[in-house]
């Protein structure tokens, strides 16, 4: 079953790269959004996180469903709600550990924590009749874009990471440990400015004295490179998630990662 699960989550991925099509990065152009971001809830309100949140934004894009609101099928029975018949649910997973006691060969026990991973299926509350009325409910009006930048300004500068303002390159500089970006001003838009942002200092966590992450890249453009930056295009967009911004890919990132793809 973990292999399945695995396997089904990579799956999606890269048939969404091989096409060109990234369908979690625009989850907000739904009509009824009014370019508001929001995570994939579950039925109490609770936002989903990590791969799910990719997952369930592509499910939104490909089946057009405005509500963020997800459950499964004996969640909604028990609200007295029904999935409508023929509809397709999609797959989220959950990951812990669990802890076995095994004999050593000396006599001994030792504790050993095991990673799994399951997966469930979810409906969108748009494929579901008779819930509460609040689940149909139009979200309020967004709130000032420009106090949501101000957040994203907060919680960049206390990551405490040396960043560097100035020339037509944004780029990790892994000698130097530094993040370089152009001026603000130079980017099409401020949410541009900030993806890229998170993109650049996802890369920035691969240093030795954090994540010390190695992907055995030998030159520009080669397999090594291509997982690094699937990596990035990953993390900057769930930074983009928990910020509420809209994140836009390097389109010469892609194509890097979709010739590795191939």
């Amino acid at each position: 079953m973990k292999a399945d699960v695995y396997q089904k989550v990579t799956d999606k991925i890269v048939a969404d790269l091989e096409k060109g099509e990234l369908t979690w990065l625009k989850p907000w152009s739904a009509g009824n959004m009014e370019g508001r971001i929001v995570k994939p809830l579950r039925h109490n309100g609770q936002p989903y996180n990590g791969i799910n949140v990719l997952m369930l934004w592509g499910a939104a894009m490909e089946g057009g469903f405005l509500s963020p609101f997800w459950m499964t099928f004996r969640q909604a029975k028990e609200m007295g709600a029904h999935v409508r018949k023929g509809e397709r649910g999609n797959l989220v997973v959950y990951a812990n550990t669990i802890t076995k006691t095994e004999e050593q060969d000396d006599g001994s026990e030792e504790e050993r924590s095991i990673p799994f991973m399951k997966g469930y299926t979810v409906f969108n509350v748009e494929q579901i009749e008779g819930l509460p009325e609040h689940y149909y409910t139009k979200p309020e009006p967004i709130i000032d874009p420009a106090q949501r930048i101000d957040h994203a300004d907060i919680f960049f500068t206390n990551i405490r990471a040396d960043i560097r303002h100035g020339g037509n390159s944004a780029h990790y500089s892994g000698g130097t440990d530094h993040v370089q970006m152009p001026v603000f001003e130079s980017f099409r838009s401020p949410e541009a400015y900030y993806a890229t942002l998170a993109h650049e200092l996802t890369h920035w966590t691969k240093h030795k004295t954090r994540l010390d992450r190695d992907f055995g890249r030998k030159r520009w453009g080669d397999e090594g490179y291509a997982r690094e930056e699937l990596v990035a295009e990953l993390g900057a967009a769930f930074l983009c998630a928990d910020l509420a911004l809209t994140p836009e890919p390097g389109e010469d990132h892609a194509a890097y990662i979709q010739s590795w793809l191939r």
